[in-house]
C-alpha cells in the first residue's frame, strides 16, 4: 500500500487507489459529474492546497524561475499546514498509506514548483509510505 504524489488530469496509474485533489479550485469547464471519469480527483481535498495568495507567489516564483521565491512559498505553505486541521489531515493520509493506495494531487506541471512537492515531504515526515521512495515503492 502506497500514497501517490501525482498531476491531475493525467491518465490512472494501475494501483493508485483514490485520488484526493488538493487544488483550491475545481477543473474548469467540466462538470462535476466528470471529474473522476476525466481523471482529476474522486474527492476534492482543498484544505491541503496553499491560500489564494500563496498560490500567486508560487505562479510568480515559477514564471520567473525565481528559487528564492520558491523556498519562500514552501516555507510559508509548510507554516499554513501546521494550522487548523490540516495536520491531521496530514497525519490520517500518512496512515492510511500503509492500509490503502492513494494519490494526492494538483494540476501543476512540473512538481518540483508545485505544492505537491511540499505535500510529498510532510507525508514523508509523518511516516507516509509514498511511492517512488526508499520507503514506499
Amino acid at each position: 500500500m502506497t500514497l501517490r504524489i501525482i498531476r491531475l488530469g493525467e491518465a490512472r496509474q494501475a494501483g493508485e487507489g483514490l485520488r484526493l485533489g488538493t487544488v483550491r479550485r475545481p477543473p474548469r469547464g467540466v462538470p462535476r459529474s466528470e471529474f473522476a471519469s476525466r481523471n482529476y480527483y474522486d474527492i476534492w481535498l482543498p484544505l491541503l492546497s496553499p491560500s489564494a495568495d500563496l498560490v500567486k507567489l508560487a505562479q510568480a516564483a515559477q514564471t520567473d524561475g525565481d528559487e528564492k521565491s520558491w523556498r519562500a512559498f514552501a516555507r510559508r505553505f509548510r507554516a499554513e499546514m501546521r494550522k487548523g486541521d490540516a495536520p491531521r489531515v496530514l497525519d490520517m493520509l500518512a496512515a492510511l498509506s500503509h492500509q490503502t493506495d492513494l494519490s494526492v494531487g494538483c494540476y501543476c506541471e512540473d512538481e518540483a514548483h508545485c505544492h505537491r512537492s511540499v505535500l510529498r515531504v510532510l507525508l514523508e515526515e509523518r511516516g507516509g509510505r509514498i511511492a517512488g521512495t526508499d520507503t514506499g515503492n
